[in-house]
């Protein structure tokens, strides 16, 4: 009997039903369509993929930019005894040998890796063995040079699948895409013309509160909001300084805080995120590196301090809040400063040329590399340190890379894995074998079967070198220790916790007059991120215009009705409510200018609906027109 979606989906996540349009993106899939699904942030588009994956023969591979979201879907996948890969910067060329050996012969379901990988001849090669039975685009929107994350490597993606895949279908995914990028994205992807379908939800999100505020006290406003409003919150700014100040503001206002940035040592950010998931702490104040592929639903509040580069940036981070579709609030706090700042912030993160080739040949003179060496290979790198090395200037470094990296010469990750992992490589036989061969490493060895399991043998899991020692006696160096010394010998395949980012060649090093380089292209960049600027200033300074209807038309979606919801159309329905209902509140005030009642005598007397009443007394309360005494009577102010 042919197996459905739903019976994979309670059998593996415990679902009973698929949430609107995963359902009919997966049957589209399994129709053999090309297929583009555009769902919002926490639409559920891992599902999308991930089902049929499991329903097709074969092997799905997953191209994705992020090393982050890769490992978190892979120890995601395992966690359900799925078997999941991923080949990512950093990794040893014999662990990736092994790796793409098991997706032929190892019975692999799901293969993540990054676009820039598919055009080594190792992948080209392994790929003609492997029974391929989808293509996965993650992050899709990044194919599309009008994307605001555009990355050089997709625009490889159509050609590679054209030459080694040409038989098998597509599912590309994306939370944010104008209209323009969505048709672009097709035409790169060579998506089949006549066999293709579209599913998109609507960007609009019927329980999500947006607003925008001119602050001059942003901290007293952040305050009051946080005392408003219950439940669990994110603070965005946009440095990591700022993070810890805010963060211990709060503290000593009584708010339980804490603050999350990628300059943070792993285990420390693990415990952070951890502790703000498990409700141990309130209000995670960040930058943008903090909340993807984080799913937490009951985020009530999401306040930004400082104005977003982009409104895509902006929808994604503010989406995070109120996933479980209860009431939610995302508030953007601006001042006149902050507009001035986010000019500023464009012109600096585009780099002249002439400063982004002295980068570039900064890059290859730290990591001593030839001229036509390094391709695909990862190089740690400490920032703060190369920035003092060669005298550059902070934030132009930072943007200079991000730069390098749209332009297709380099990878940069901050990577910071904040989890060790393990798979064991050898079968049960000859582990026991090496175990009686090497009786140093049993006490080891069996504490990480017993704790880990015989998942081990079959995808990579977390490790805690802390949680090892302590059962086996041993110091975490000493677990360290042993740890990479069975990695060298090939029982095991062990990847440290690492606090550096990664510099990754995407090209053989160039020589720097022979980068290459656009300048047209690059000027073309630049005038798409001061457009997208653009927007985000026309988001804040439009108080007339509903939030959410000026939010999802930047999407192409048009919003027949206004929210709501959003403070443009609160403070219209008060306007409204006040005109329509200025008889009410003046039979309410008069009332009480005779003296104070209960609230249960002064609704006999007026002979109101209960509704009616409510919403009056809520109106003039807001308004400071009255009040409650001490005996809990309602009076006049």
């Amino acid at each position: 009997m042919e197996t459905h979606p739903t019976d994979v989906l309670k059998q593996y996540w415990g679902y009973p039903s698929f949430r609107p349009l995963q359902l009919e993106i997966i049957e589209s899939v399994l129709s053999s369509h090309d297929t583009l699904a555009l769902l919002p942030t926490g639409g559920g588009k891992s599902i999308c993929f991930q089902v049929p994956g499991l329903l097709l023969e074969g092997i799905t591979i997953v191209i994705s930019p992020l090393i982050a979201l890769m490992k978190d879907q892979v120890e995601q996948l395992v966690k359900r005894k799925i078997n999941a890969v991923a080949i990512y910067s950093g990794l040893k060329k014999a662990d990736i040998d092994r790796i793409l050996d098991n997706c032929v012969y190892g019975g692999v379901k799901f293969l993540y890796i990054s676009p820039e990988r598919l055009n080594t001849d190792l992948f080209k090669e392994r790929i003609k063995k492997m029974r391929v039975s989808l293509l996965v685009v993650d992050e899709a929107h990044c194919v599309s040079q009008w994307g605001y994350d555009f990355r050089p490597p997709y625009l490889s993606i159509g050609r590679f699948k054209e030459e080694h895949l040409p038989s098998v279908k597509y599912i590309a995914l994306t939370a944010s895409a104008t209209p323009e990028v969505k048709l672009d994205l097709i035409d790169k992807l060579h998506f089949d013309k006549e066999n293709h379908q579209i599913f998109e939800k609507s960007f609009s999100r019927a329980n999500l509160s947006y607003s925008v505020l001119h602050e001059t006290n942003k901290p007293a406003r952040l305050l009051y909001m946080l005392n408003r409003v219950p439940g669990t919150a994110i603070v965005y700014v946009r440095n990591r300084k700022k993070t810890k100040q805010v963060a211990l503001w709060l503290h000593e206002q009584g708010v339980s805080a804490d603050f999350y940035h990628a300059g943070l040592a792993g285990d420390v950010r693990a415990k952070k995120q951890n502790h703000w998931i498990g409700n141990q702490v309130r209000v995670m104040v960040s930058t943008n590196a903090f909340g993807m592929g984080i799913d937490k639903p009951d985020v009530r509040l999401v306040v930004h301090l400082d104005l977003p580069d982009t409104l895509e940036a902006y929808y994604q981070e503010a989406g995070r809040a109120g996933r479980d579709e209860k009431k939610a609030y995302a508030v953007l706090l601006y001042n006149d400063r902050d507009i001035k700042s986010l000019h500023e912030n464009h012109i600096q993160s585009y780099p002249s040329l002439e400063k982004l080739k002295h980068l570039y040949n900064c890059l290859a003179v730290h990591f001593k590399l030839a001229v036509g060496s390094g391709f695909m290979v990862s190089y740690p790198i400490q920032l703060v340190g190369f920035v003092q090395k060669f005298s550059l200037d902070p934030f132009q470094t930072y943007s200079g890379l991000k730069r390098l990296e749209e332009l297709g010469l380099i990878q940069y990750s901050t990577r910071g894995t904040a989890f060790s992992s393990l798979v064991i490589k050898v079968n049960s036989r000859d582990l026991y074998k090496f175990i009686v061969d090497h009786p140093v490493y049993e006490s080891l060895l069996e504490q990480l079967l017993r704790l880990y399991g015989g998942e081990l043998y079959h995808g990579i899991q977390k490790v805690n070198e802390v949680e090892l020692g302590q059962h086996c006696g041993l110091n975490p160096s000493r677990v360290k220790y042993l740890l990479e010394h069975l990695n060298q010998m090939d029982i095991v395949l062990y990847e440290p916790a690492s606090d550096h980012d990664l510099i990754t060649f995407v090209t053989p090093r160039r020589a720097v007059e022979s980068l290459g380089i656009d300048r047209l292209y690059y000027e073309q960049r630049q005038q798409l991120a001061a457009s997208k600027m653009k927007a985000v200033e026309e988001y804040i300074k439009d108080n007339d215009y509903c939030r959410t209807k000026k939010i999802v038309s930047y999407f192409g979606e048009n919003l027949k009705t206004a929210c709501g919801v959003c403070d443009v159309c609160t403070k219209k329905n008060k306007k409204s409510a006040l005109s329509t209902s200025q008889s009410n509140i003046e039979s309410l005030l008069g009332l009480l200018k005779k003296g104070a009642y209960y609230p249960d005598d002064l609704k006999r007397h007026l002979n109101w609906k209960d509704e009616v009443f409510s919403q009056t007394i809520s109106f003039l309360m807001e308004e400071g027109m009255i009040a409650y005494d001490e005996n809990g009577k309602i009076f006049a102010i």
